[in-house]
């Protein structure tokens, strides 16, 4: 969803092969294959197959393989995006190499090094030579850990420029015959983080709080795969009898949920950013963010995990207009921006 419409963007640059490769560490075929063939993404041309394991594991066999990758294609710039393992690997592989590197989703800081995600950024920005950021925290971020300015680039949310693309798809009818809801008359919950779900305690708090929800609000809850079997070793089933389950639901599907629902709940990054897109108020379950863009500017408010705390943020959105701002350049255009950057680099 990120890299498809820069790729797109840059399609028309004369003289410039474009190599999509896929990792393989989202390996979900609902979850990931599904994504590739609904948004016409571009099909890789390398698969790595990584699949599951430690974050040690996970990243290594990335190393391994695309380091043969760039060895024999000798690319003249790496893009990566975002924050996953894949992102940190294959820019350890390109430094080491001296190939250039091109960081979508810079300069983000959530400033809690207890979460993978912000070592892999950390590490990335660092080694990166284009640093575009979707905002501007993430410009003053970089400038504090003194990156020169030169290398910053501000060009705006390029997740939005897909929302932007698919929301007039993204009717309710689309999936009212799995999903009795009404327009504006429910909730939609999202868990994954294995700070939420790996901890039967925490697990067990958000819960508790979404029960609460549900006897006001009906809350839909399309389930990750790693969350379902949490739910299962940790007999928390009975919890969520108020709720709505679901599957995982492909892009559109779950943007037709999403852009109609009265609350979010969540411990996911992009969903913070969607909803402040959208003007749906969010709540996000987790001590901090690396979005406070969508804080100070949008519908986000950071509630943390504990039960009363989830209770009262719930509360008070009943009452609250949530009225938010779209942060600069959240306009549909930012992959013509990166696109614009990474020519200019690659003709000097």
């Amino acid at each position: 969803m990120k890299i498809g419409p820069v790729m797109e963007a840059l399609r028309p640059a004369a003289g410039l092969r474009q190599v999509l490769i896929n990792t393989g560490q989202h390996y979900d075929e609902s979850m990931a294959g599904g994504f590739l063939r609904e948004l016409e993404l571009p099909r890789p041309d390398q698969d790595l197959g990584v699949g599951s394991g430690s974050h040690a594991v996970q990243t290594a066999k990335v190393m391994v393989a695309f380091e043969e990758i760039c060895v024999s294609d000798c690319p003249d710039l790496v893009v990566v995006v975002g924050d996953v393992n894949s992102t940190m690997a294959a820019s350890l592989v390109a430094a080491k190499l001296v190939i250039p590197i091109a960081h979508v989703e810079a300069g983000l800081r959530s400033f809690d090094r207890t979460m993978p995600e912000e070592i892999n950024r950390i590490v990335t920005d660092r080694l990166a030579d284009l640093l575009l950021t979707p905002s501007r925290d993430g410009n003053d971020n970089l400038k504090a850990e003194g990156t020169p300015e030169e290398k910053i680039h501000l060009v705006g949310n390029v997740m939005i420029d897909t929302l932007r693309r698919y929301l007039p798809m993204a009717a309710l009818e689309r999936i009212r015959d799995r999903i009795p809801v009404r327009d504006g008359a429910y909730a939609v919950l999202t868990l994954h983080r294995p700070s939420n779900v790996d901890d039967a305690d925490t697990f067990r708090d958000i819960l508790r709080a979404v029960r609460v929800v549900s006897s006001t609000l009906p809350v839909v809850f399309p389930v990750h795969p790693r969350t379902r079997s949490r739910l299962k070793e940790f007999g928390l089933e009975a919890e969520l009898n108020g709720a709505i389950l679901t599957e995982p639901l492909g892009y559109i599907d779950f943007l037709s949920l999403t852009s109609h629902a009265r609350l979010v709940l969540t411990d996911s990054g992009g969903l913070q950013e969607e909803s402040t897109a959208l003007g749906i108020p969010c709540l996000t379950l987790r001590q901090n963010t690396e979005r406070p863009v969508t804080v100070t500017h949008g519908t986000n408010r950071v509630v943390g995990t504990r039960t009363a705390d989830i209770v009262n943020g719930f509360e008070q959105s009943l009452v609250s207009n949530y009225e938010g701002k779209i942060p600069e350049l959240w306009d549909g255009h930012a992959a013509e921006r990166i696109a614009a950057v990474v020519t200019t680099f690659l003709s000097r």
